[in-house]
Order: C-alpha cells, then sequence, then structure tokens
C-alpha cells in the first residue's frame, strides 16, 4: 500500500475519530520522505506547508537554538502546518537516518473540500487539542 501505515495515523490525536475509511483515504496522501544525519527536516520561522510521522530515526527538536526533546518513531511534528500553512514554531534535525511519511497541505486540502465529515472530525480533535493544551497550561484559580 502506498502511502502511511494506518496504524500509525491511528495513534495521532488529530485523526483519532476518523473511522478506517476515513483514516486509509488520509493515509494514502503521506509519501515517504528520507532525510540523512544532519539534515534539517524543518526549520523554525520557515513557512510550513506538511505535517510528518516518523517512521524509523530519530531527531532532534530545538526551539530558539535551544534543545527541546528528541522524536522517534511514532512521533509527529506539522499537524498545524498542514492546516494553516504558517511558521515553523521548531527545528527538526536528523539525528540518524530518519524515515517518515509527509502530507503536504495541497494533498490535504482538496481532500477535506471534498469531505465535510472528515473535516468536521479534523477541527473537533484541533479544538480538543487546544482544550487539552490551555488547560495544562492555565494558572490554577484562588478563590477570595
Amino acid at each position: 500500500m502506498a502511502g502511511a501505515p494506518i496504524e500509525a495515523l491511528e495513534r495521532i490525536p488529530l485523526f483519532t475519530d476518523l473511522n478506517k475509511r476515513e483514516l486509509k483515504q488520509v493515509a494514502r496522501l503521506f509519501k515517504e520522505r528520507r532525510f540523512a544525519v544532519g539534515e534539517t527536516v524543518v526549520q523554525e520561522g520557515s513557512g510550513g506547508a506538511a505535517f510528518f510521522v516518523i517512521d524509523s530515526g530519530r531527531a532532534a527538536v530545538s526551539i530558539k537554538g535551544r534543545s527541546a526533546r528528541t522524536l522517534g518513531p511514532g512521533d509527529y511534528f506539522g499537524e498545524i502546518a498542514l492546516i494553516d500553512e504558517g511558521p515553523r514554531m521548531a527545528t527538526i534535525t536528523a539525528s540518524t537516518e530518519v524515515v517518515c511519511f509527509g502530507l503536504t497541505h495541497w494533498d490535504f486540502g482538496p481532500l477535506i473540500e471534498a469531505n465535510g465529515t472528515i473535516g468536521w472530525k479534523l477541527l473537533q480533535s484541533m479544538a480538543k487539542m487546544l482544550r487539552a493544551e490551555r488547560e495544562e497550561y492555565s494558572p490554577p484559580t484562588t478563590s477570595a
């Protein structure tokens, strides 16, 4: 099968509400990408238009020049860029040879435009992710 493994996509919060048929539609759009050791996968501040799922290898994440974390198989990045094409929020550099699956905005957009059900489910997933993020970083309230 061309595209990304469905099992990998099922573990990604953005896609958890999609059924198997919908996941297959999305999975077919992914293309395999390979990055050599030291190669920049995405550059902080540059325009983003793709979402990536790591199949094998390790990649370093840095934000404003500071090491943030390491990504490995099953990890993903770029889900926001997939939708808004905004600037990248981090630099991702291959620490080992990295094999990943990439999905571009221009391949993804027509699927969403043609399938409102998938679009609605993704919108709901993004809202859940935003809510969880805000709850995680909201300061506790105190009563007077």
